[in-house]
């Protein structure tokens, strides 16, 4: 499998130095002793906002802030006819909040750093690694301290031709060049185990006693969504991975919604010693208020048994959709793609980005082996007519063809769940009602 070019663009290192200052007036709050942010813009993508801390050694800089991913045509709509382009970073001091449509920061000054992509495709620069004045008077300003680089992030591109409940084929996608890789073969599975279709070659040696062990005791009577199940399967026939939800989407009580508090869930399966083994946990659900959308939180399952190690947690708009990702670079930009989709470090609940999945991925190592970027995923909301789910996997978390056929079983789960969490007054496609659902 070939991957596709991608480019991340990494600020990171952050800081502030003030200069000795007589007693300010009673009024007046001294930016060094009240909270600091800045504003990170690069052309065609969103702005991020990450702190900056003030600091009095470089130990305490703020080492990873924020990146941009940019596939190759990001690359190109950036460098234009100069071949450059800027990244320009605003500072400023007071609280991130706004008030009557205004920031409530003021602003202490701004940075530009200039940089040229052409070749970080195949190999890193850095654009700048130190202090700048960013005070109107070089003698009583703040000193800024930053790091910009690029380099090289290559993934694998994969592309169902179909919805996930249509069985469809999965291409791999280079430039034009569409090859397929993977097939997917959509499934229910009855309260006993048993699949009303055989998804599995080798279904006759494979021990499925786990699957009732899993939320049975949280399956009730009544209107439920139950015993899903896709298997991905390599050219050759043979199942390299599967996604079966092991709890029902239920209803809670006096609603017509699946809620956080009891949530359906997926687990995430690669073959292993003539069985499946659990890889991952997703558990989703229906989020109330104006948000309205997907809720969702996956856990890697440590081979040894023991707790779950969270990775994401965040929410995609039920209508609109939105793009799921596992990104242990503590909450940097998780874009990737035309629109730019960038995330914020630090955030308490980010879209598009894992909840202190950094902490989760590095403090629990070896158990978790991932970490940088590591996939996401396109999904498409209610809204649309079909979603054909777009999956990006970082080259360095693939090494055999089960490791990517994970990832686009984890991707069809979180498809599949935006139809499970729909609300019970509307009724869903004819491919995911049971048999008996339909008469």
């Amino acid at each position: 499998m070939d991957p596709c070019s991608f480019v991340k663009v990494s600020i990171g290192k952050l800081g502030l130095k003030f200069p000795v200052a007589s007693k300010p007036a009673r009024s007046e709050i001294h930016p060094s002793s009240s909270p600091c942010f800045c504003k990170i813009k690069l052309k065609n993508f969103p702005a991020i906002t990450s702190p900056v801390p003030c600091i009095e050694s470089d130990s305490q800089l703020n080492s990873k802030a924020a990146s941009f991913h940019l596939n190759k045509l990001d690359l190109e709509k950036l460098a234009g006819k100069s071949k450059k382009a800027s990244v320009r970073i605003e500072v400023y001091t007071g609280g991130r909040g706004t008030s009557c449509g205004l920031s409530s920061g003021r602003l202490l000054g701004r940075v530009s750093v200039q940089v040229d992509l052409s070749g970080t495709e195949s190999k890193a620069c850095v654009f700048h690694n130190g202090w700048v004045s960013i005070g109107k008077d070089e003698n009583s300003g703040a000193m800024f301290h930053l790091s910009l680089k690029a380099e090289p992030d290559p993934r694998f591109v994969f592309e169902f031709d179909g919805e996930p409940e249509c069985s469809p084929q999965v291409f791999q996608i280079k430039g034009n060049v569409r090859q397929p890789v993977f097939t997917c073969k959509f499934s229910f599975r009855s309260s006993g185990g048993n699949q009303r279709t055989r998804s599995l070659q080798s279904e006759a040696n494979v021990n499925r006693g786990w699957l009732s062990s899993f939320g049975s005791d949280r399956e009730r009577q009544g209107k439920e969504r139950k015993g899903w199940s896709i298997t991905v399967h390599d050219l050759s026939g043979s199942p390299v991975a599967a996604a079966s939800m092991v709890t029902p989407f239920v209803a809670s009580p006096g609603s017509d919604r699946v809620s956080r508090s009891n949530p359906g869930s997926w687990l995430i399966l690669r073959p292993g010693d003539g069985t499946w083994k659990p890889w991952g946990r997703l558990e989703a659900w229906r989020e109330r208020g104006s948000s309205d959308g997907l809720g969702y939180r996956f856990e890697l399952s440590p081979d040894n048994g023991a707790a779950g190690i969270l990775l994401a947690e965040s929410t995609l708009s039920s209508y609109k959709g939105g793009k799921f990702s596992i990104d242990l670079g503590r909450g940097l930009g998780t874009g990737g793609n035309t629109n730019g989709q960038t995330t914020p470090v630090n955030s308490t609940s980010p879209v598009n980005s894992p909840r202190g999945s950094g902490d989760h991925g590095y403090n629990l190592w070896p158990y978790c082996k991932y970490k940088g970027f590591v996939m996401s995923a396109r999904i498409e909301g209610e809204g649309s007519k079909c979603s054909k789910p777009t999956v990006e996997v970082s080259v360095q978390h693939v090494n055999c063809t089960e490791d990517a056929a994970v990832f686009v079983a984890l991707s069809a789960a979180i498809d599949l769940s935006m139809d499970a969490c729909r609300l019970f007054s509307q009724k869903l496609r004819k491919e995911l009602c049971q048999p008996q659902d339909q008469l």
